[in-house]
């Protein structure tokens, strides 16, 4: 860097506050510029920088950043002609960067709890809406029987139900036995053991199978769908599809409803099943109640209309858990980022939509008498 090349810094000899810049200011001279830049004088009032001779964004920042320090006017700093459009491109974008803002006061938890509910109805409104255009389509499918996409629907079974059917049975069976042994542990006390057959079918029949069974699919069949829908809308697949004249409810949303209501009943008998044989086993190895005596005291004891209040909230579930994940991927907006958190915010919504739907189907079911 040569002496004309090195930025210079001088004071107006009839105005203290005036400063004349001169010079390249640039990145390649950015560390001694900002050594200039420290003899400032405290009264600063203008910036004249009409004689640099080489200037780039950084010495434009560093300007900017000095005039800030200052408080200076506008009309302050002055440049060359041929700078001019160099800053003003410059000052533009360091306005539109948003000012940090942090507050922690109660109108800020307010105001962050009226967003959140806002945003809670809109997504209510967006699945309700979403659930008149998928019934619409059902209808249609059920008018123009050529629309089902009977392949695509079995595949979806396949991955849905029969894939799901071993871990549903081991965690409804490990379950069954958990409660089985929790309940002999209180009515040992009472010398009532044999009422744990009771417990255990109750449990299971109305509640234990179809939340187990929904709350597993939740996360693993919800958080699929959104997943491959999503991947598929970041790589503007969806978008071929409308072009080529086919609509994407009929092609990917559909078959997956259809694949859940089907599986989802079906799998909750097996939980049941598998949750009573939990209750069998401890009753067996812990209680000391032979399964032969256990199975007939259970089928004394149980009653059909508790398995079919139990099957009767399953497609419902099902429903929740298919328009959640499909709705969810079709929200996707085009980046990876944006399919994780679709991803998970379908898994949430659709063990907590499940859990709330089954506490108040209890409460209903509790108070009809069924």
């Amino acid at each position: 860097m040569t002496p004309a090349q090195a930025p210079h810094l001088e004071l107006d000899a009839q105005d203290p506050g005036l400063v004349r810049l001169s010079g390249h200011w640039t990145l390649h001279t950015a560390l001694a510029a900002a050594e200039v830049l420290r003899g400032m004088p405290d009264g600063l009032t203008a910036i004249d920088a009409s004689g640099i001779t080489q200037l780039d964004s950084a010495g434009v920042l560093q300007l900017l950043r000095v005039a800030h320090r200052a408080d200076l006017a506008e009309d302050a700093l002055n440049f060359r002609a041929d700078h001019r459009a160099l800053v003003c491109t410059i000052e533009e974008v360091a306005d539109d960067r948003p000012k940090p803002k942090r507050d922690f006061g109660v109108l800020a938890a307010l105001e962050r709890l009226g967003v959140s509910v806002h945003g809670m109805g809109h997504n209510i409104v967006a699945l309700a809406s979403f659930l008149g255009e998928n019934l619409v389509k059902g209808g249609r499918l059920i008018r123009e029987p050529r629309r089902f996409r009977l392949t695509a629907t079995v595949h979806h079974m396949e991955q849905v139900g029969l894939d799901a059917v071993p871990l549903v049975a081991l965690l409804s069976y490990l379950v069954g036995a958990v409660i089985a042994f929790l309940g002999s542990t209180i009515l040992r006390d009472f010398g009532a053991e044999i009422y744990v057959v009771e417990l255990v079918s109750i449990a299971f029949l109305r509640e234990f199978a179809v939340l187990l069974t929904a709350i597993v699919l939740a996360g693993r069949t919800a958080s699929a769908f959104t997943a491959q829908i999503g991947s598929m809308k970041a790589r503007e697949e969806i978008d071929a599809i409308q072009t080529l004249g086919l609509d994407p409810v009929d092609l990917l949303v559909l078959p997956r409803l259809i694949a859940l209501l089907v599986t989802l009943p079906l799998l909750t008998f097996v939980a049941m099943v598998a949750g009573l044989a939990g209750g069998v086993t401890v009753g067996a190895f812990d209680l000391g109640i032979p399964p032969q005596m256990y199975i007939a005291r259970m089928h004394e004891t149980m009653e059909v209309r508790n398995m079919l209040v139990g099957l009767s909230k399953a497609p419902v579930f099902a429903l929740v858990i298919g328009l959640i994940g499909c709705l969810e991927g079709l929200k996707v907006e085009g980046t990876a980022q944006s399919v994780g958190e679709r991803t998970t915010s379908s898994v949430v919504q659709a063990i907590s939509l499940v859990i709330i739907i089954d506490a108040f189907a209890a409460l209903w079911f509790m108070k009809m008498g069924w």
